[in-house]
């Protein structure tokens, strides 16, 4: 029976060593050492169990002895949404999304987002330790920031596609009575000034449905996260 308490992880575990800064947590932080057990989680699908077999502060070495493998969540749900001012509260959003289970988040820059940039790096960062946090066998997707324009233009075909603005809107029903998750899901979350209506225009003219996320006005980390919990919710 396994008793490996800690976890790390490895993109690429046939190379039978931990990264640096993974090493490193594991030797000097957590003071593990030769003979003991760890959890390894590549983000495609795999949980691997390994023996410690040099504790290197910098190159741990490990070889794996059990391993078990999931399929990729359905739906596939994905969250296309513009950074908040705030670093901190874009930060908050991608951990707890994660943790609930999306599969990958697009960083907008619409016309009236008030980030202009982001630390791509840092974020991929946060997505692995929420990957840890989570036990999830998939990595996110965090994708560089881009333009609305440029994002219609790349969207994949087979999914639905739904866009939660504050326009007042008779055609807009909640996301909950939408959703069908037997298909995969794209949700458009617009900045704290909200999307356009010439934004708002062209999602409908991409086939993005209106939809409301609930009856309060929600900030924008909390409409990212209202989103994946009820596509959660609908799936589970």
């Amino acid at each position: 029976m396994s008793t490996e308490k800690h976890t790390f992880f490895c993109a690429n575990p046939d190379s039978g060593v931990l990264s640096p800064e993974e090493s490193n947590h594991a030797v000097r932080v957590l003071r593990l050492d030769q003979g003991m057990l760890i959890g390894l989680l590549d983000g495609k699908g795999n949980y691997h169990v390994a023996e410690i077999k040099i504790a290197h502060k910098k190159s741990l070495a490990f070889e794996i002895i059990e391993t078990d493998s999931a399929k990729p969540k359905k739906p596939q749900l994905h969250i296309a949404i513009a950074p908040t001012k705030s670093m901190d509260r874009f930060s908050f959003f991608v951990e707890k999304a994660i943790e609930i289970g999306v599969q990958r988040i697009t960083p907008l820059l619409c016309s009236n987002s008030e980030r202009k940039t982001i630390n791509e790096e840092k974020l991929i960062k946060q997505a692995i330790g929420a990957l840890k946090q989570s036990g999830q066998y998939y990595l996110t997707q965090i994708d560089p920031l881009q333009s609305l324009n440029s994002f219609f233009d790349n969207i994949e075909s087979d999914q639905q596609r739904f866009i939660a603005h504050c326009e007042n809107d008779h055609t807009k029903k909640a996301l909950f009575q939408n959703c069908n998750v037997d298909k995969n899901i794209l949700i458009l979350i617009g900045p704290e000034g909200d999307f356009t209506p010439e934004e708002i225009t062209l999602a409908k003219e991409n086939g993005f449905l209106p939809v409301s996320l609930g009856e309060s006005r929600l900030r924008t980390e909390t409409a990212g996260i209202v989103a994946c919990h009820t596509v959660s919710l609908l799936s589970s």
